[in-house]
C-alpha cells in the first residue's frame, strides 16, 4: 500500500512537473515573438503617411501610373495624385521605386507566429489559412484587434471529413446532422470559411453546402473523392484546390489531355469558383526527389521544427522508400508537374480566376518564400507578368467578399503596398526582398523585415508547438 501511494506520488510530481515546463516552453515562444507586437503610441500616425515620386502599378489594369503620390490615413488610401499637399505626416520618398499592392497567398498552413513574419518579409500581406485549429483564432483576434504586426489573416475551420477515418488532423463527420452543426459552430466562433476535404460522401456534402449557405460562411474544396469532381461546382464553394486533384479524379491519374478539356469546359461553364493551383507543394514532391540533403537545406531552417521533424521527414522518406522501388518516379513526377502547368494555361485561358496558393507550411514548401516560386511557375505555364501579378492580388482578393477591400491600389482600399526597386511587370524577381512593407499603413522597413527572418531560422518552439497541435485534439474532435 505504502509503495503504490510512493509510485503514485511520483507520478504526480512527474506530471507536475511536465506541465510546468510545458508552460514554461510556452512562455517562452510568447517572449521571443514580442517582436511582433505592435507599439501602440510610440510614435504618432503610425499608419498614416505620404508617399512620394513612386511608379504605382495599380492592378486596377496592365498599366504603371508614373511619379505619383499616395496619401494614407488611418491605414487606408486616401488620395493618389501627382501632387498632395499634407502637413504633419511622415514622407517616404519612393524616387525611382514602385508600389505594388501586397501579395495575398490564398493557401498556408500556419503553425507559429514567427512564420506571420516571414510571409511580410516576403511582400505577402495577406493569407488564407486552410487547416484551422483553436490557435488560429486567437492569431485572427490579436491581428484584427492591432495587437501584431501580420498579414491579415483569414483562417478555415478545422477539415471536414466524411466517415472513413482518414488521418488524426481530420474532423470525421458521420452524419449530415453532425456536418451541420459544425458548420453553425464554426461560424460561431469565428472562422472566416468551411474547408471540405477528402471523404466526404453526398448527403454529408449536401448538408454542409445548404447550411454554409444559410450560415452566410464561403466553402474551400480540396476536392472529395466519394462525389464527382463536377459536385465541386456550386455557388457557395469559392474556389477549388491543387492541380494535382484534377489528375487524380476527374483524370483517373492519367495525363490524358482530351479528358482535362472536359474538366475545363465544367470550370469554363461553371462561372462560380476560382482555382488555386498549389503547384508549389507538389513541385516539391520532385525536388525532394532530386535533392538527398534537402532536409538540411539552408531553406529549412525556417520550417517549424515540429513540421520539419514530422511531416518534411515522413514526406522526405516516402518518395526517397519510393525511388529505390521505382527509378522511374522522378520522371513520373516532373512529367506530372508540367501537366500542372498545363492545367493553368487551359483554365487561364477560359477566363477561370487562377488565385495564388502555395501549400505553404508542410512537407519543404517555406512559409513567405514559396510564393515567389508559386508566381514563377505561372510565368512559365504561360501568363503573362501582368496576369501573374493578378493571381495573388486582385483575383485573390475577389475571392471572397471579406477579403475585397485590398488587392489593387485605388482610394479606399486597405494600405497594404510594398515597395520595390525594380518593376515586377518587367522581372517577377523584383517581388523578391521589397524595400518597404505597408501592413494596414504601417511601414516596415528592410532591416525590420530581415529581422522576421533573421527570428524565424531555426527556431526552439517543437515543444510549444506540439502542444497548440494536442489542444487540437482534443478541443476539435
Amino acid at each position: 500500500m505504502k509503495i503504490a501511494k510512493r509510485i503514485l506520488k511520483f507520478i504526480i510530481i512527474v506530471i507536475g512537473i511536465l506541465l510546468i515546463s510545458i508552460v514554461i516552453m510556452v512562455f517562452i515562444e510568447v517572449q521571443n515573438t514580442k517582436y511582433l507586437k505592435v507599439k501602440k503610441n510610440a510614435f504618432a500616425n503610425n499608419d498614416s503617411y505620404l508617399i512620394t515620386n513612386v511608379n504605382i502599378i495599380p492592378m486596377t489594369q496592365d498599366t504603371i501610373l508614373v511619379d505619383k503620390m499616395v496619401y494614407i490615413k488611418d491605414g487606408i488610401i486616401q488620395k493618389i495624385a501627382d501632387r498632395i499637399e499634407i502637413k504633419g505626416i511622415e514622407i517616404l520618398n519612393a524616387k525611382n521605386k514602385y508600389l505594388t499592392p501586397g501579395l495575398i497567398d490564398m493557401h498556408v498552413h500556419v503553425w507559429d507566429r514567427y512564420e506571420l513574419g516571414l510571409y511580410l518579409s516576403n511582400g505577402v500581406t495577406a493569407i488564407r489559412n486552410l487547416w484551422g485549429m483553436p490557435m488560429h483564432l486567437r492569431i485572427k483576434e490579436d491581428v484584427n484587434n492591432d495587437e501584431i504586426i501580420s498579414p491579415l489573416f483569414f483562417t478555415t475551420g478545422p477539415k471536414l471529413t466524411g466517415p472513413e477515418f482518414i488521418g488524426d488532423d481530420n474532423l470525421q463527420l458521420t452524419n449530415p446532422n453532425e456536418a451541420r452543426e459544425k458548420v453553425v459552430s464554426y461560424k460561431k466562433r469565428g472562422y472566416d470559411f468551411i474547408k471540405t476535404y477528402y471523404g466526404l460522401t453526398e448527403d454529408i456534402f449536401d448538408t454542409v453546402i445548404e447550411q454554409a449557405a444559410i450560415s452566410n460562411i464561403d466553402i474551400v474544396a480540396h476536392p472529395s473523392q466519394k462525389v464527382s469532381y463536377s459536385y465541386h461546382f456550386n455557388q457557395q464553394v469559392k474556389s477549388i484546390e491543387h492541380a494535382e486533384e484534377i489528375i487524380q479524379q476527374p483524370l483517373n491519374y492519367r495525363l490524358d489531355t482530351l479528358k482535362l478539356n472536359e474538366v475545363i469546359n465544367s470550370f469554363e461553364k461553371s462561372k462560380h469558383s476560382a482555382f488555386s493551383p498549389t503547384l508549389t507543394g507538389y513541385n516539391n514532391i520532385y525536388q525532394m526527389l532530386i535533392d538527398d540533403e534537402i532536409l538540411e537545406s539552408e531553406k529549412l531552417q525556417f520550417m517549424n521544427p515540429l513540421i520539419k521533424k514530422t511531416d518534411s521527414k515522413a514526406q522526405f522518406e516516402r518518395w526517397d522508400n519510393t525511388k529505390l522501388k521505382d527509378s522511374t518516379i522522378v520522371k513520373t513526377i516532373k512529367k506530372q508537374h508540367d501537366f500542372h502547368l498545363k492545367i493553368v494555361k487551359k483554365l487561364h485561358e477560359v477566363g477561370t480566376p487562377i488565385i495564388c496558393g502555395t501549400d505553404a507550411g508542410i512537407g519543404v514548401t517555406i512559409p513567405g518564400f514559396s510564393i515567389h516560386q508559386e508566381l514563377a511557375f505561372y510565368k512559365e505555364a504561360g501568363l503573362s507578368n501582368y496576369e501573374v501579378l493578378r493571381t495573388a492580388t486582385v483575383n485573390a482578393s475577389k475571392t471572397h467578399s471579406i477579403m475585397n477591400n485590398m488587392g489593387t491600389i485605388e482610394v479606399g482600399k486597405v494600405a497594404n503596398l510594398i515597395v520595390t526597386d525594380n518593376n515586377p511587370l518587367l522581372n517577377l524577381s523584383a517581388l523578391q526582398n521589397p524595400t518597404t512593407v505597408f501592413i494596414k499603413g504601417r511601414k516596415l522597413n528592410r532591416d525590420s523585415l530581415d529581422n522576421f527572418e533573421e527570428k524565424a531560422r531555426n527556431r526552439k518552439n517543437l515543444i510549444a508547438s506540439a502542444v497548440r497541435y494536442l489542444e487540437n485534439l482534443i478541443f476539435e474532435k
